[in-house]
């Protein structure tokens, strides 16, 4: 027992030696020494008190012992990067069944923010694109998905940040399904990027109410990045018909669900009527965005009239308002700008 003890020991303290004086070291002396760690000593706020050092010779046979330790210890090292780099794209890359697999991975863990088909949802950006705002690749997306995106809030798959999380095989096989369901860039995703921005800032009028890069106005979201995280499809809808499904606005970690950009019209106990957009509120109060771009803190109980409605503020932008053409210039130009 005391031999295997000793034995042990010195194994570590031969590994630490070895990796701090290289081998050359261990050649060079016949005396090798081990130094073990500073013991030190502290109980609650006290300063150190007591410190003991001691060393000794290791014989012969406890130097090679711990030379092989060290080789050990870089080999492992070695075949551990190397696992890393061969991990740079999808062991299951091209495998059916492990997408399908992947599928029951993305709507247990990910559909929530990413929407059931991967086509974007109240949080989550649109996946199913070949270019993606935060890594393309097979490696990227792996560490998107494992380590979260720091500054979003992408979460990590580790320790039940994503729903029930995932292992790294099963984040491999949902790379898989996402590789899956991705499409290119289609020819009706084509047009004049430079003449939807005049349309814009022009005749569309959307930079009334919509801002991009900062420039625009505050009543309705922000753009700027809406082209890198919605389908052309979800873009199309969000000007035919607007209503059909509200932009999410402030989104806080207590609530399930980001605040939606509701219709509110008030009036107030002085009988001044106000119609905006809803910002945030609670059983008591009520943050607003009226026309004006006005910011209101309001009381409910003081209110003389209160009314929420999903009928957007923003128009319906049909045929007669702007063409098909004109419709696909516009969303090339918030594509444009969403990619960069």
């Amino acid at each position: 027992m005391r031999f295997e003890a000793e034995y042990n020991g010195c194994f570590w303290r031969g590994v630490i030696y070895f990796l701090e004086t290289g081998i050359s070291e261990v050649h060079k002396s016949k005396a090798a020494r081990c130094e073990l760690f500073n013991v030190r000593s502290s109980t609650d706020n006290m300063n150190e008190t007591t410190r003991g050092t001691y060393s000794r010779f290791l014989s012969y046979r406890q130097k090679r012992t711990a030379l092989a330790a060290g080789f050990i210890v870089i080999a492992i090292l070695c075949v551990t990067a190397l696992r890393l780099r061969a991990q740079e794209k999808n062991p299951f890359a091209g495998d059916a069944n492990a997408a399908k697999l992947g599928e029951s991975q993305f709507r247990a863990n990910c559909a929530f923010c990413h929407g059931l088909g991967a086509r974007g949802g109240g949080r989550g950006p649109d996946l199913t694109r070949a270019q993606k705002r935060h890594g393309s690749s097979d490696s990227e997306m792996f560490r998107n998905i494992h380590d979260g995106i720091a500054g979003t809030a992408m979460p990590a798959a580790t320790n039940g940040g994503i729903g029930v999380g995932m292992s790294d095989g099963e984040i491999w096989q949902v790379i898989a399904y996402l590789r899956s369901v991705e499409k290119k860039a289609s020819a009706e995703t084509a047009g004049n990027a430079a003449h939807g921005k005049e349309l814009f800032y022009g005749t569309a009028a959307c930079g009334t109410c919509h801002m991009v890069n900062g420039k625009g106005g505050r009543l309705g979201p922000d753009l700027s990045s809406v082209g890198g995280s919605r389908s052309f499809e979800y873009l199309v809808e969000s000007m035919r018909n607007p209503s059909k499904r509200l932009a999410q606005g402030i989104s806080e970690p207590l609530k399930d669900f980001s605040q939606e950009y509701e219709t509110v019209t008030v009036v107030t106990a002085d009988g001044t009527k106000l119609t905006g957009v809803v910002l945030n509120e609670d059983n008591f109060s009520l943050q607003m965005m009226d026309t004006r771009e006005q910011l209101r803190l309001l009381q409910k109980d003081k209110l003389r009239s209160y009314v929420k409605s999903r009928e957007s503020l923003m128009p319906t932008y049909d045929q007669k308002m702007l063409s098909d053409k004109d419709l696909q210039d516009l969303i090339a130009y918030l594509l444009t700008v969403g990619a960069q």
